[in-house]
């Protein structure tokens, strides 16, 4: 596999093949300014300036490339990273200009997914140079998170299990000198009864448990970041159909999210007190699965009663949100893939965002932009609280109605933060179902980026 940290390299004046990028505002000066051959050699490959079209072109015995991009003035995250797919390995430089966020695709659109092929890619890297040497270890960083999501999301259910997630947090752990703990067995079932409810159906070696990290110095702020492992989801007993079972590897996609914020958070310093949890759990199907119409009790005394065990996200959330409050955090941040029905409103793209502050609100939505990581906020209204009303329990898991999904579970979980809790709950979908530019097929961080520039904007 590529050495991603040798991706992005400092500009020395070393040998590097240039890279000029053009928009359709200097797409003529720019022709002008080539010779006969060189445009002979534009036109053969019908290159007239569109957005991630490139053409090579000759230049005596060497050649450089061009390539399209919106604006050559504000350059995206992803604006060099179809370059990076198709240019031949070997160093680049942008000509007239540092390439600023697209640092960021060239490094995230060189990930491949290789673990289960016999014969992996042996094609090397392309390297881009930057003067921009303050630049490289936070791109660097940042590209680590998304491939550690995408690399934990696209791992199939059978080798990313419960057991397999405690390993990964542990080993994150220990690379940070957090502490770590986990909760499983009679003590899980005791402590935290929603998460083991959930997960008591599974095999011996996909049993359920909870993971928590601590990492900081417990005079600075707390904050408590949370993240869904569902490592596989069939429904329960409720069963999906095979369609909507097939992409359920993903369903731990808010851990994976989870993990890679907690990641960054100690890799970069921010002065905070960090509390991971991921409650990790198998929804299977035995003879000892949880049913429709059960009453589970939660780790916070609220009785929930079961109207669907489909629902079983929001569930290992309200206890591990819970557990999270007892620490009197001041900020909150959770990653699930939740509900159906926020793709339904929005598509794969654009997470769902719900805060109960509307600052905090904006300063997500704002970081997001910034990063070109966008989110989209659905309220959290009190009218609909009543859709998770049951007659036997405090409240039921499932709405009836079909009304409002997502935004009726992040209801459910809110009566699990604490009142007064600044909290932002991501309803992610953690895949990508098209390649684009930077960003291939599988695995995908969405919201993280969003996240992490709240935190460095406010602990940094």
């Amino acid at each position: 596999m590529t050495d991603k940290n040798a991706l992005i390299q400092p500009d020395r004046g070393q040998k590097a093949t240039a890279i000029h990028l053009v928009d359709k505002k200097g797409f003529d000066a720019f022709v002008k300014g080539l010779s006969p051959v060189q445009r002979a050699a534009m036109a053969a490959q019908k290159f007239e300036g569109e957005g991630y079209s490139h053409a090579i072109l000759p230049d005596g015995e060497d050649w450089f490339a061009v390539a399209g991009v919106a604006n050559t003035e504000s350059l995206s995250s992803w604006c060099m990273a179809k370059l990076a797919e198709v240019l031949p390995a070997g160093t680049y430089r942008r000509a007239g200009g540092e390439p600023g966020p697209a640092l960021f695709g060239w490094v995230t659109g060189q990930y491949r997914f290789d673990r289960y092929l016999s014969k992996p890619s042996e094609e090397g890297p392309r390297v881009l140079l930057t003067q921009d040497v303050k630049a490289i270890d936070t791109v660097l960083a940042e590209a680590a998170a998304v491939a550690l999501v995408r690399d934990l999301v696209n791992t199939p259910a059978e080798d990313m299990g419960p057991a397999q997630l405690e390993h990964e947090a542990q080993l994150i752990a220990k690379a940070h000198r957090a502490e770590f703990k986990v909760t499983s067995g009679d003590a899980l079932e005791r402590g935290f009864p929603m998460v083991h409810g959930v997960g008591r159906a599974a095999a011996r070696s996909h049993a359920p448990r909870m993971i928590e990290l601590h990492w900081g110095d417990e005079k600075h702020p707390k904050i408590a970041i949370v993240g869904k492992g569902v490592c596989f989801d069939s429904g329960g007993l409720d069963i999906k159909p095979s369609s909507g079972m097939l992409l359920m590897k993903k369903d731990m996609g808010g851990a994976a999210h989870a993990l890679a914020l907690a990641q960054l958070i100690m890799q970069q310093g921010l002065k905070v007190r960090l509390h991971l949890l991921i409650p990790a759990v198998e929804n299977a199907i035995s003879g000892n699965a949880f049913r429709p119409g059960d009453v589970l009790r939660s780790r916070a005394g609220i009785t929930v009663e079961i109207g669907n065990t489909d629902a079983e996200g929001r569930l290992v959330l309200g206890d591990a949100l819970t557990r999270a409050g007892e620490e009197n955090p001041e900020l909150v941040i959770d990653f699930a893939t939740l509900t159906g029905a926020a793709r339904v409103a929005l598509g794969p793209d654009l997470p769902a965002l719900m805060t109960r502050r509307d600052e905090t609100a904006d300063e997500l939505l704002k970081a997001g932009e910034a990063a070109d990581d966008r989110c989209w906020r659905l309220p959290l209204h009190d009218g609909y609280r009543e859709y998770l009303k049951s007659d036997v329990a405090d409240l039921n898991n499932s709405a009836s109605n079909g009304f409002a999904g997502a935004s009726v579970a992040g209801l459910f979980l809110d009566r699990f933060v604490p009142e007064g809790t600044d909290w932002a709950h991501f309803d992610t979908f953690a895949w990508r179902p098209t390649a684009k530019p930077g960003r291939p097929k599988g695995g995908e961080a969405l919201g993280l980026r969003a996240a992490w520039g709240l935190l460095k904007a406010r602990y940094g």
